[in-house]
């Protein structure tokens, strides 16, 4: 085989016998390959540059021609031929000097002409000279040499003119200033005009950056009103993206690939349909027939080789019996022959025979190809280690380990201080050889890490793994890597003098150091400590190592540690970086030294904060830290905060709902003791004291603490009422009754008289309910709840006119009040039927236009009495006016039918995405398809939107009673205690009733829900009742027609034909 390099930088390879080959032979077959004639071939030898002139008879092995070596082929340029010229452009003359006298176009009869700037600026005619004081003769004479006629002036004079003009003719236009380029053109440019230019360029920029902002403004809110009137495609399809996230994988495969509509490819096909032939079934019927013996022509072929015309074999049996066949062979030639006992895995024989690779035509020409060039390289480069493992690798793939720990071992002799060919020789040896390659590659290579740490891996007992990693610490003492995997690997007591050692030999590696002082006792630990603060003085970890061990062994230091050694490494020159020191402080929070962590905070939290954003800067640090869940750190900071910030009730607030949420009563009760002595005018703090007491069940404390607030606070409203709530949940209604009295008499707000008439219902005095109502409404006349209360107070005596003039003067007084007018809209319902509180409904909307309740009142007024149609125009009315209320979709998609639901859902979502009515009435959707994942993370979705709504809470459960286990009924059970709910169109209903009033929120919670079944058990009588209803419609109908159609008949038959 022969290299020839052509001179396209490509190689030949040419398949000749150099011992065998003349070289008219080589030159005809690099005729042939490349198409380059004898005549212009010149071949030189590439290592000595020798031109082969000899005759063509001769051999190519006397030329010292071997296999494998390569010859460059040269072919010389004849002739002195010069290249041709770069043609001109054709437009070249545009670029020219015209010629003298031209005038452009008087060839066609144009006529030249001449403009201003062509002459320039205007100036004064020049002096003509006298023509009667000259002769004929005198003017000959005082012509100039070669001044005839039509010639003009000589060049001289020419010059001396344009220098008297003060100006140049031929210089460039300027679109600005015409020809004459200013009126000082030709003055020169001096410091006086560089400093004007320099002021005059200040002033328009600072003229500039005044109108900065209201044309950034401007030309900000053209660019958004331009991408609202022309949206991107992506945007018009955004709603349609986001839901994407809903499709199934299944449903992804059932897409249909998208083809090729574009107009070049909807060309008419014209096909046309001929009759097949006979020939053509034939075939087909030869292709599905099963061969069961060989043709003629194949066992001519003595049966080896199938012939090119022959059928190919379709029976699936013989396909079995082959594959039975090749497994029998594959499971031969794994067995052991010398003791005839197999070597076969007996559970994954069958997945090495399906992973076994059928490599094509091509794949084996291109690992030739590889093969080839890396033994080229090998052979001219036998020190280069990645072609050795490239080599061995290939034959790898090509399935020839054996040939591959054949090159690799020879890698290894050309390369024996590479580690990379040790390795790969260790991997492709077998278990057995493994060690013997690289006990022959540490020999080599004393030196080498990754050499002994593979040596290790190869030992299957710990102590063998020791002794080979001790034998590499002999060579290597300062490598930390053998050195960590030996201790690993030691006991404790070996382990600590393997550290001592260690040490010793890798003193700037602050991992041995510490590992070590972690081994050691408290006293040795210290020592250790010592020594290595003295080797890396500028290594934090050493100071909160120490102050980690002072704290484990009950010392109260710690403080004292941080700060000594926070200015040690600010004398070292260390640059305190605030956000590592808080990582450290959450990393000793996470090991159980709290008071480290609050060492480092204390220490480190303000460096680097300006004094104006220190609030801010900590408060946001404080809630990081709580969401990463290092509640010890987010109190260490808030600690530190407030010894900054003692009069700031945000902050005292913050940390109350720390210790609040993950604290305990005691550490709350202390914090906010501390914190009402600092802030005592801050109601809420005392309220919160107060309610953590109540809650813990110490009614007690929790009154003695409400009038150490009213000491605090004298005329507070908020501690009356919470006084007044203390007593009437604890079912003291007396001293609840004395509390407002005194609170009435040193004038109460509307709340106080609120809260009293609320009293006297419960304890069932009507009277002195009505009275305090009225007394409340002289002096709070625009207060709607009383005017609400005193309606609802006469309509459960069933005074239901009085209840209506009460509910009109109280919407004289507050017309913008809203449950007034439900109230009053009911009440003329109850009294007068649809059409007055239809009247009464559409008076409110004229008032409070755009509210969305008053709309849905008027809709479900229809409903209830069966006009749907009416009831879907006021919809539709409601959502123009409307477009982005919540509880109106909802309202919509329940009163649709079922089949458009979804898309009317697809529509709401649109306009109110993030509506927890609209999340509540889509997951009502999911739960009625029985899809109940999908319903359940709508629903917490909602109320994780309105806790304080008690419908979806009562919704949630009611879901987690049908689907749910019982740890997510008790876990919904739980978060909506906790959320405490107070609204809801069913939750208020039930939660303010008299015999509801001292229920907890898990006994209102399964009542609403009761009420919910009771709704949805009527809702579905009625529609049973209406199909019912419809069915008898039907039937009557029917009945009517068959009694018309008998008496036309009859009616018919009496009348005579002629």
């Amino acid at each position: 085989m022969v290299f020839i390099t052509s001179p396209n930088h490509k190689t030949l390879n040419l398949n000749l016998n150099p011992k065998t080959t003349t070289l008219q032979t080589l030159k005809l077959q690099i005729e042939q390959t490349s198409h380059i004639p004898i005549s212009q071939q010149r071949l030189f030898i590439s290592q000595s540059l020798q031109l082969l002139t000899q005759s063509d008879s001769t051999l190519l092995s006397d030329l010292n021609i071997s296999p494998l070596s390569t010859l460059t082929l040269h072919i010389p340029l004849f002739g002195g031929t010069q290249p041709p010229a770069v043609p001109k452009p054709r437009l070249d003359f545009l670029n020219s000097k015209p010629p003298a006298n031209y005038v452009a176009g008087l060839g066609r009869g144009a006529t030249g002409f001449t403009t201003r700037s062509d002459i320039g600026p205007a100036r004064s005619a020049p002096d003509l000279p006298d023509r009667s004081a000259t002769t004929i003769g005198g003017a000959a004479g005082a012509a100039p040499p070669g001044a005839g006629r039509g010639r003009g002036k000589p060049e001289e004079e020419e010059e001396d003119d344009g220098e008297e003009k003060g100006y140049d003719e031929n210089q460039k236009f300027d679109e600005f200033e015409g020809n004459d380029v200013g009126l000082f053109a030709s003055a020169e440019y001096d410091d006086e005009d560089k400093e004007a230019d320099a002021v005059w360029e200040a002033i328009e920029q600072r003229m500039d950056s005044r109108r900065k902002d209201r044309r950034e403004a401007r030309l900000k809110q053209e660019i958004e009103k331009y991408r609202a009137s022309n949206p991107k495609i992506t945007e018009q399809f955004a709603n349609l993206k986001r839901q994407l996230y809903t499709v199934s994988a299944e449903e992804w495969d059932k897409i249909p690939d998208i083809g090729d509509y574009s107009a070049r490819n909807k060309k008419r096909k014209f096909e046309s349909f001929v009759p097949v032939p006979d020939t053509l079934f034939e075939k087909a019927r030869k292709e599905q027939e099963h061969v069961t013996a060989l043709d003629p022509k194949s066992r001519a072929a003595t049966g080896t080789e199938t012939p090119w015309s022959q059928t190919p074999v379709t029976d699936l049996t013989a396909v079995g019996d082959g594959r039975s066949t090749v497994l029998s062979l594959k499971l031969d030639r794994l067995s052991d022959s010398v003791s005839g006992l197999t070597v076969v895995d007996p559970k994954g024989y069958l997945t090495d025979l399906k992973s076994m690779k059928i490599t094509s035509d091509a794949e084996i020409s291109d690992i030739k190809k590889a093969r080839l060039l890396l033994k080229s390289v090998t052979q001219t480069n036998p020190n280069h280690p990645p072609g050795w493992i490239a080599a061995a690798r290939l034959e790898e793939v090509a399935g020839k380990i054996q040939a591959a720990r054949q090159l690799i071992q020879k890698g290894c002799e050309e390369c024996p201080k590479s580690e990379d060919v040790w390795l790969e020789a260790c991997r492709l040896a077998s278990p057995d050889g493994a060690k013997a390659v690289i006990a022959a590659g540490v020999k080599s290579i004393p030196n080498s890490v990754k050499l002994w740490m593979q040596a290790a891996k190869l030992e299957h007992d710990d102590s063998n793994k020791s002794r080979v990693l001790r034998k590499g610490l002999e060579h290597i003492p300062d490598s930390v890597r053998l050195w960590k995997a030996v201790v690993e690997l030691a006991n404790e007591e070996d382990a600590r003098l393997l550290l001592h050692r260690a040490v010793e030999c890798c003193p700037l590696h602050i991992e041995l150091w510490l590992a070590l002082a972690r081994l050691e006792t408290y006293d040795n630990a210290k020592k250790v400590l010592n020594k290595a603060r003295e080797k890396l003085s500028k290594e934090p970890a050493i100071w909160i190592t120490a102050a980690k061990l002072e704290e484990a062994n009950g010392n109260t230091s710690v403080g004292k540690i941080i700060e000594r050694g926070i200015r040690a490494l600010q004398r070292e020159g260390l640059v305190i970086d605030r956000e590592a020191w808080m990582k450290e402080a959450e990393a000793a929070e996470r090991a159980g030294s709290v008071a480290t962590c609050q060492a480092i905070i204390r220490n480190t939290i303000g460096i680097g904060v300006e004094e104006e954003d220190r609030k801010r800067t900590w408060v946001a640090d404080a809630e990081e830290c709580k969401k990463r869940g290092s509640i010890e750190t987010a109190r260490a900071i808030y600690a530190h905060a407030l010894t900054v910030f003692l009069s700031k009730k945000s902050i005292w607030l913050k940390a109350a709902q720390l210790e609040k949420s993950h604290g305990t009563r005691e550490s709350l009760d202390a914090l906010l003791r501390k914190a009402v002595t600092y802030r005592p005018q801050a109601e809420v703090l005392w309220l919160m004291g107060a309610k953590e007491k109540w809650l813990a069940g110490d009614v007690f404390n929790a009154r003695k603490i409400l009038e150490e607030a009213y000491a605090a606070i004298p005329n507070s409203e908020e501690i009356w009422l919470a006084a007044f709530k203390l007593e009437f949940e604890n079912h003291e209604p007396e001293r609840a009754r004395l509390l407002l009295a005194k609170a009435r008499e040193k004038g109460g707000t509307e709340r106080v008289w609120m809260k009293s008439a609320i009293v006297e219902r419960e304890l069932g005095n009507l009277d002195e309910e009505r009275k305090l109502l009225a007394e409340g409404l002289k002096h709070f006349p625009s207060f709607f709840k009383l005017w609400l209360m005193l309606g609802q107070l006469e309509e459960r005596l069933n005074h239901l006119d009085k209840a209506k003039d009460t509910y009109d003067s109280g919407l004289k007084h507050c017309s913008n009040s809203i449950p007034l007018w439900l109230s009053l809209a009911n009440l003329e319902e109850k009294m007068n039927e649809l059409s007055k509180a239809r009247a009464v409904l559409t008076m409110a909307r004229k008032k409070n236009p755009q509210n969305p309740k008053l709309w849905l009142a008027a809709v479900r007024a229809e409903l209830r009495h069966g006009n749907k149609k009416e009831a879907d125009i006021l919809m539709a009315k409601a959502l123009q006016e409307c477009p982005n209320s919540g509880i109106l979709w909802a309202a919509s998609i329940e009163m649709v039918p079922r089949p458009q639901r979804k898309t009317k859902s697809m529509d709401a979502l649109k306009k109110c995405d993030h509506d927890p009515h609209v999340i509540a009435a889509v997951a009502k959707l999911f739960w009625l398809d029985r899809k109940v994942d999908k319903a359940r993370t709508w629903l917490n979705r909602a109320v994780t939107l309105a806790p304080d709504i008690g419908d979806f809470w009562a919704l949630y459960y009611k879901f987690e009673l049908q689907n749910g286990t019982d740890e997510n009924q008790k876990d919904v059970l739980k978060r909506c205690i906790a959320a405490e709910p107070k609204h809801g169109e069913k939750w208020q209903p039930i939660s303010k009733a008299v015999e509801n009033s001292h229920q907890p929120t898990e006994a209102i919670l399964k009542k609403v829900v009761v009420a919910l079944g009771k709704e949805e058990s009527a809702a579905e009588n009625n529609r049973q009742h209406y199909v019912k209803w419809l069915i008898e419609k039907e039937k009557y109908w029917k009945e009517k027609l068959v009694h018309s159609v008998l008496y036309y008949w009859n009616f018919c038959s009496r009348i005579p034909f002629y």
